[in-house]
């Protein structure tokens, strides 16, 4: 099966990387609509979990410098801090903590168009070195 990039679970998403010029750094956006909606009229809490976990593997795999990496997430930790509401654009910045040669510890947070904090989230990514 050949590679997807990006990957369609982003494509689904919306999700857009907006910047990965810092190595172990990226920023991504996404517009959310009411295809994501709860039955309580607000951003289901999976929706942001995806969001998180494809910006950490993103910073986890260019945090690993000049090595050719796949990454896997080993766990996270989400806490929901507000509600994110229909028609908001939200903005996820994730970094490296620290990189190791096998596991990359890495947070995130995600943010409305008003700055607001939505959701963070920290995670262990185990690192494999990819041929290519």
């Amino acid at each position: 099966m050949a590679l997807q990039i990006p990957p369609n679970c982003d494509l689904t998403l919306g999700l857009v990387c907006v910047d990965k010029s810092l190595p172990g750094t990226t920023v991504w956006t996404m517009s959310v609509d009411e295809r994501f909606l709860n039955p309580a009229g607000i951003i289901q809490g999976g929706f942001l979990a995806a969001m998180l976990d494809s910006a950490m593997g993103a910073s986890a795999v260019t945090g690993a410098g000049e090595r050719k990496v796949s990454v896997a997430n080993t766990e996270m930790k989400v806490t929901f801090l507000r509600p994110a509401l229909v028609d908001s654009r939200l903005t996820c910045t994730a970094r490296v903590l620290k990189s190791g040669s096998v596991i990359s510890f890495v947070e995130a947070r995600i943010v409305d168009e008003r700055d607001q904090l939505i959701a963070a989230a920290s995670s262990t990514y185990l690192l494999k070195d990819r041929e290519g």
